[in-house]
């Protein structure tokens, strides 16, 4: 028995069943940095047709996160899919140095050393900002690396690098002078907690509690009898604005009423007799969900009794002795509220624009950081988030408060801080929208960009049309300077060429620090005298930053005018994708992508998102540590990140466990490929019918695979992959073939046929995985190179693969193989049923009786060896008058019947064979010539 089992083919390969990532991938990295794989592959294809994708850049503060890893995960699969294809990628991993987050954790950073940041020079503190950043770009750098991600990590772009602080003002003069960028005083949405203005990129909307209240203004002033004694009902939720009231807008469209009460409500501070004015239909619906019913109405009346009436401030006795003139606003709506709009010039966009149009006086009684100026009547000096109560308070002791309870709805908070915004009328810097109609140019450039999914580009469309004037400017220190100067007598900004260049030569040399190191004279040159001008001291928003990378990060390095691909988290429709594309249309004239890509965010298991507080944080170190890196990238490969994902460590369990089934797929035909020879291939033509059904898959499979990458949705091939190696290969090809791969000799037509095509499953499975499964293809790689292909490239990230031939595919054999894998099933699960009742203990004890209904399935079986498709020892076709039909089960194509073959077993294969068929040393005949071939040594 010991001799006969060493006659036996069995698998032989160093791949191991067990693949511990966590501690083998850190070697395949070092394999590939010593080897310079990555710079091997781009010379490879350097002449090759280019194809771009344009890094967003991360922000060069903390550990990435899941979010990153799936941002990151994504655009290396799709780059090395696009390798593989011959072009010659280019995408250079970038990083957002500036803005307030690193200012934030320097600040914090003095506060513990005792240090006030007014007492550090600008200088300094913008250094140690830049060393801040410069560290955690080397962190990052080597997380983002321990993710397999590979690219050309030494030419990576930062925005604070002296060449693109260059690029992002040269690009920014340009607004200047052409006319688009502009200094102008409105409304801004404001973050009292930064002290700096915000765009709305920069905005996130939560859910907060706010203080609603009914506010009377009594009319003072009015033009008609029957507004006398009245009161105008105003509702807001922002009751700190109210000492900054300046009119009550109506609209010109609707009904208001006139209401009496018949009594005293004290709950309402309403007294007997006492009027109010209310939009009609929000009238009818206050009255009744707060049960006042003793009241009459006295008039219906329109717009043209209400404009010119003036009303009392509801704080006069505080000293607020302005008048309240009503004026006809567009913008009120009779949905929620009261009908009326309390205008605070200051503090909405509307509210301003209305005060412009009547004239009205605009305070400014708020100070950068949310407190109230000394010029504020009873409430100076204290915070505006604070005063609600104070305020609430003041109008009960006046009777001027109807009603007031709280609110939860949604409203603006900074993404950086998190704390609630407010609008702020300042002095800021905005990039015109309509003059040369950058609007219009952007709306149609997302025409003509291709977005995946589809639907983002109804939403980016919807944003650019409804957005208003970019607001570029901060009122902060680590950043882009705004580099210009501004007239001290006329307040107008200097626009010379000239001057610009001289900036721009600077920056280029010097870096931002010069435009606060260097005087003024000598950027303003001989022309000009520098008494006379003053530098502006605000910073760029930092999305003007990196919606320029595309001109110093591609254009200025002559990789491409355009990228062919962005791909980037969802918000970045408001974001990145947005700003990109104005800068670029404006400068340009179109956008600076072709295709756009965006995925969801990463959640945890309840679709939460994940956060400190919540203790639900997954970190992709932590992933790293317990599954390795491969098993985070199939996870982000066979999820639709089209969409919002949700992780936890049970559905990465099940990664994990799909992982080990493709893992013990390699395995197998590695150890069955093991001293493979090229001779050896058997043509197509003369491959049996299961390996044509499998080349038929691998066809089928690869053709998808290549659509997928160029529609970006590969996640769903990936699904067909792993169902390919449980099902095709795991459960039918490899399961039926085992007794010819072991038990036929070793140069068996049959057997060389099984391994030709073991050959083309495992190179289509390593083209297929190794730009998703990165290690692990090339640790299975460097295995079939050193046992089977000597020959075979360095890596298989070098590997030119081929598209599957389309001789192989075969529509025909798929529809034939399911009428066979119907017999097959039936067979299987009567097999297991005998099995459970002890009447077989194997399958090759079995005997199938088969009986066919139709030619046509006669046809289809006549060239298939049954036996060992249905991995039994005997088969016994009867025709349909054979006497013995009885007892065999009816299918819809066949019968058949399952009996126990009482023959002999064969002790090398374990088939069962009729007594004549057995020598006497118990070997098949199969086997005695396996055993006795010249050619066998195991």
């Amino acid at each position: 028995m010991t001799e006969i089992s060493k006659t036996i083919y069995l698998p032989k390969t160093n791949f191991s069943m067990r693949a511990n990532l966590n501690k083998t991938e850190p070697k395949w990295m070092d394999f590939w940095n010593e080897n310079k794989i990555f710079k091997k592959l781009k010379k490879s294809v350097r002449k090759n047709k280019k194809f771009v994708l344009h890094d967003g850049p991360p922000y060069a503060n903390g550990h990435i996160h899941l979010g990153h890893a799936l941002n990151k995960i994504l655009k290396d699969i799709i780059c090395r899919a696009y390798f593989q294809m011959g072009f010659d990628v280019d995408y250079i991993p970038g990083w957002d140095c500036h803005g307030l987050p690193i200012e934030w954790k320097i600040e914090e950073n003095y506060r513990k050393e005792g240090l006030d940041k007014n007492e550090i020079n600008q200088l300094n503190f913008r250094d140690d900002c830049r060393k801040f950043a410069e560290s955690w770009i080397d962190i990052q750098c080597d997380e983002f690396k321990r993710l397999g991600i590979d690219c050309n990590w030494e030419s990576k772009y930062t925005t604070m690098t002296h060449k693109s602080e260059g690029t992002i003002v040269s690009e920014l003069l340009k607004f200047l002078e052409d006319g688009r960028l502009y200094l102008g005083y409105k409304p801004v949405m404001w973050s009292v907690v930064e002290k700096t203005a915000l765009a709305e990129a920069e905005v996130e909307y939560q859910e907060k509690l706010s203080n609603s209240i009914f506010v009377k203004f009594p009319i003072k002033n009015a033009t008609s009898s029957v507004l006398e004694k009245s009161s105008i009902i105003i509702w807001t939720t922002t009751p700190w604005t109210l000492p900054c009231n300046r009119a009550i807008a109506f609209s010109k469209e609707f009904d208001y009423l006139v209401i009496k009460f018949n009594k005293d409500v004290q709950n309402f501070n309403i007294k007997n007799n006492e009027k109010i004015i209310f939009e009609k239909n929000l009238a009818e619906s206050f009255l009744k969900k707060n049960n006042l019913n003793d009241f009459e109405i006295l008039h219906v009346i329109r717009d043209s009794q209400l404009e010119g009436n003036v009303c009392s401030h509801p704080l006069k006795d505080l000293g607020y002795t302005n008048e309240v003139p009503l004026v006809p606003g567009d913008h009120v709506l009779n949905d929620v509220g009261t009908g009326f709009v309390h205008i605070a010039p200051s503090h909405g966009i509307e509210d301003f624009q209305l005060g412009k149009k009547f004239n009205l006086n605009i305070p400014l009684l708020v100070e950068s950081n949310g407190v109230y100026t000394k010029q504020t009547p009873f409430f100076a000096g204290q915070h505006i988030f604070k005063s609600d109560q104070i305020i609430i308070e003041k109008l009960k002791e006046n009777r001027n408060l109807l009603l007031a309870n709280g609110l939860r709805h949604s409203y603006p908070h900074s993404w950086r801080s998190k704390a609630p915004l407010i609008f702020r009328a300042t002095s800021q810097w905005f990039i015109s929208m309509e003059i040369k109609k950058l609007r219009e140019v952007a709306l149609s450039s997302i025409e003509n960009v291709s977005w995946f999914p589809e639907a983002s580009k109804n939403r980016i469309l919807s944003m650019v049309s409804e957005r208003p004037d970019w607001c570029v400017s901060r009122q902060r220190s680590w950043g882009v300077p705004i580099t210009i100067f501004l007239n001290k007598q006329t307040g107008n900004p200097l626009i010379d060429k000239s001057v610009n260049k001289r900036i721009i030569a600077e920056i280029e040399k010097k870096g931002t620090d010069a435009w606060f190191s260097i005087p003024s004279k000598e950027f303003l040159g001989p022309n000009y005298n520098s008494k006379n001008y003053e530098k502006v001291h605000d910073i760029l928003d930092v999305w003007f930053d990196s919606g320029s990378s595309h001109v110093f990060a591609l254009k200025n390095r002559g990789i491409k005018d355009k990228a062919d691909l962005y791909l980037e988290g969802s918000d970045q429709h408001r974001g990145w994708f947005q700003s990109s594309l104005l800068q670029s249309c404006a400068v340009y004239g179109e956008s600076p992508y072709k295709s756009v890509l965006t995925h969801g965010f990463v959640l945890d298991e309840k679709g939460k998102k994940m956060s400190k507080s919540l203790g639900n944080i997954i970190s992709p170190n932590d992933v790293i540590k317990k599954y390795g890196a491969d098993i985070l990238r199939l996870w982000v490969a066979t999820s639709n990140y089209n969409e919002d994902l949700k992780i936890s460590y049970e559905s990465l369990e099940r990664q994990a466990e799909t992982y080990r089934k493709i893992r013990n797929c390699i395995r197998f035909l590695l150890g069955n490929l093991h001293s493979w020879d090229f001779s050896e291939v058997v043509i197509h033509e003369d491959l049996p019918p299961l390996e044509k059904l499998i080349r038929n898959e691998i066809f089928r499979i690869d053709k998808l695979m290549s659509q997928s990458f160029k529609n970006f949705d590969f996640y769903k091939v990936f699904h067909m992959i792993s169902n390919f190696c449980n099902n095709e290969l795991s459960s039918l090809f490899f399961d039926v073939k085992k007794d010819t791969l072991y038990c036929d000799s070793k140069n068996s037509t049959k057997r060389n046929s099984v391994r030709t095509v073991m050959f083309d499953v495992y190179t289509f499975l390593i083209k297929w995985l190794s730009p998703v499964l990165v290690f692990t293809a090339e640790e299975s790689w460097q295995c079939w190179k050193n046992e089977i292909d000597l020959k075979a490239e360095e890596s298989c990230h070098l590997k030119k693969f081929k598209d599957a031939p389309s001789k192989w595919e075969n529509k025909k054999i798929v529809s034939d193989w399911e009428k066979i894998f119907d017999i097959k099933k039936a067979v299987s699960s009567k097999i297991e049923k005998l099995r459970d009742e002890k009447f077989l203990k194997t399958s090759l004890e079995a005997k199938v009786i088969l009986c066919f209904k139709n030619d046509l399935i006669k046809d289809i079986v006549k060239n298939v060896d049954l036996c060992e498709i249905l991995i039994v020892s005997k088969i016994e076709i009867i025709s349909s008058e054979h006497k013995n039909l009885i007892g065999l089960d009816e299918y819809d194509d066949f019968l058949l019947k399952i009996e126990k073959f009482n023959g002999v077993k064969c002790e090398r294969c374990w088939k069962i064979f009729d007594k004549k068929e057995i020598n006497n040393e118990l070997l098949c005949e199969r086997c005695e010539i396996a055993i006795n071939s010249k050619s066998e040594k195991i």
